[in-house]
């Protein structure tokens, strides 16, 4: 044997000892004997692949070139592993006929498939009744709670911080419209306050109030108007929760459908997500007085039972588990497009938030006589 000969042998039982690692993102070959708890950089996750974006689930980049996706480093370390990943599910084959078991055809084979079922074999299968709402698992993250944690301490500090609300208020003008007075003190609060509970409405030319239909044509006039109302003075607005549309996304696997609600820091005693096989009522709290409320009429059947909530501090994903594993052509099943109305004549509710027409005029809005405002 030449001694390229030897080299070539040696060279050549160098590589028969290097194992391939079968790890998302690793590929690279690895000796057993130097294989660490850090030696394989890898996805722990599994590939998304929503809207032309694609990435993993355990990490955040996105890109739209599938080159670049697969160039994606990983985001996890631990041991390299030359275990073959389970290959697909084959289909279940109950019957075959071939030609060993019939002499008469040697072409003829019968394979009997029993596959997921089919979208129209679903929408059969959807409850025709009403079903019970249940409540979702909340998991709430680490980051959350810490940032709820900083939104308490920072809250106890300005309650410290608050004076007495008699010297607060000096010189605050009563919130209820056409109330003029202002406070001087707690006699202030003995004296009644005359005030308008309607909103204000112009029409063609006319200015008055909703709830004594009182009309003019001056502005004047109309500010001047005294209140049809008696009731107690209102200092301090309340505040109120504010509904809110948030930013909202979904994707899916095989068996998930995974709804991200871009909602920072919200509230978990206050939100909840109610939901049934095929319906879902969201219900987030987030950043005080804020609520972002959806319900959805879901495209496909879901199982309630392994469904859960994660509420994290940028954003909550709901993550719903499908009864069957078939794709999903949208969330929704049906999508209603807004109703537009031809009334032209202004709709007065009979009740309505209250309403200081003098705190509308400091905002430099213009007000025009051919236009219908409704406050």
């Amino acid at each position: 044997m030449t001694c390229q000969e030897s080299s070539l042998n040696k060279t050549q039982q160098m590589v028969d000892k290097y194992l391939l690692c079968y790890n998302k993102g690793c590929g690279e070959r690895f000796l057993p004997d130097s294989n660490t708890a850090d030696s394989c950089l890898f996805h722990s996750g599994y590939p998304i692949f929503h809207d032309a974006l694609k990435g993993w689930s355990c990490c955040r980049k996105r890109t739209t070139d599938f080159s670049e996706f697969l160039a994606i480093k990983g985001c996890t370390k631990g041991f390299h592993s030359n275990e073959k990943p389970a290959e697909p599910l084959k289909p279940d084959i109950s019957g075959s006929k071939n030609a060993s078991e019939d002499p008469g055809s040697k072409l003829c084979k019968e394979i009997i498939v029993q596959g997921p079922k089919s979208a129209e074999k679903m929408q059969k299968e959807r409850p025709r009744t009403p079903e019970e709402m249940t409540p979702l698992v909340l998991k709430v993250a680490r980051s959350l709670e810490q940032e709820l944690e900083k939104l308490t301490l920072e809250m106890s500090k300005e309650s410290e911080k608050q004076v007495d609300p008699a010297v607060a208020f000096l010189g605050r003008k009563c919130k209820h419209s056409g109330c003029k007075e202002i406070f001087q003190g707690p006699e202030s609060d003995q004296t009644a306050c005359v005030y308008h509970p309607g909103v204000p409405v112009f029409h063609e030319g006319m200015k008055y109030w909703s709830c004594c239909a009182i009309k003019t044509s001056d502005f004047n006039d109309f500010l001047d108007q005294k209140g049809c109302s008696t009731g107690t003075h209102l200092w301090v607005q309340p505040q109120e929760k504010q509904n809110v549309s948030c930013r909202y996304d979904w994707h899916q696997t095989s068996s998930l459908v995974v709804i991200t609600v871009y909602a920072k820091t919200a509230l978990p005693e206050s939100s909840k997500v109610l939901a049934n096989r095929t319906q879902l009522d969201i219900q987030i709290a987030f950043q005080g007085k804020k609520e972002f409320r959806k319900e959805l009429e879901l495209w496909g059947v879901i199982n309630t039972k392994s469904c859960f909530v994660n509420m994290l501090a940028t954003k909550v994903e709901i993550t719903l588990k499908k009864s069957d594993p078939v794709t999903w052509a949208r969330l929704e099943l049906t999508v209603v497009p807004p109703q537009i109305s031809n009334e032209s004549e202004p709709n007065v509710p009979d009740a309505a938030p209250v309403t200081n027409i003098e705190e509308i005029l400091d905002d430099d809005l213009s007000w025009s006589e051919d236009e219908e405002i409704l406050d």
